[in-house]
């Protein structure tokens, strides 16, 4: 023990980057074991037998380049101001998207403040739905 404790104070450095690590993959599985993360699996199950609606929070040049049928884009960075846009859909499923699934969580929680009851990260976000072979369209 006092070998591993010399050893740690000879190299502080390298521990406080080991401590910053452990603690960022924790927060990162803790993340990704949200229940309201879902897999586009379960996306296109709800886009198909609950009338879901996808919002994709990528820039406009993004979504040019392919995105989820139907969905609606609205880009995160004027995302607060447009939600409005959004309130017809208040009792549907809200299925959020960006490209890798870390934008959209915070495009979800403003939208669970703003009164949304079924707001869904799509895990993965747009990468994860091509990679799962599903749709996507080009058309504007």
């Amino acid at each position: 023990m006092q070998q591993f404790l010399d050893f740690a104070a000879n190299h502080l450095a390298l521990f406080a980057a080991l401590a910053v690590v452990t603690v960022l993959l924790v927060q990162n599985l803790l993340a990704s074991s949200d229940k309201s993360s879902i897999l586009p699996q379960s996306a296109t199950t709800l886009i198909n037998h609950q009338e879901g609606v996808v919002v994709d929070v990528r820039p406009m040049t993004d979504y040019s380049n392919g995105h989820i049928i139907n969905s609606i884009n609205i880009p995160a960075n004027g995302f607060k101001n447009q939600l409005n846009r959004l309130d017809k859909y208040k009792q549907k499923p809200v299925i959020v998207a960006c490209r890798s699934g870390a934008q959209s969580s915070a495009a979800c929680k403003q939208l669970r403040k703003a009164g949304f009851e079924k707001v869904y990260n799509l895990r993965g976000g747009i990468l994860a739905w091509q990679n799962a072979n599903l749709p996507i369209s080009h058309k504007k």
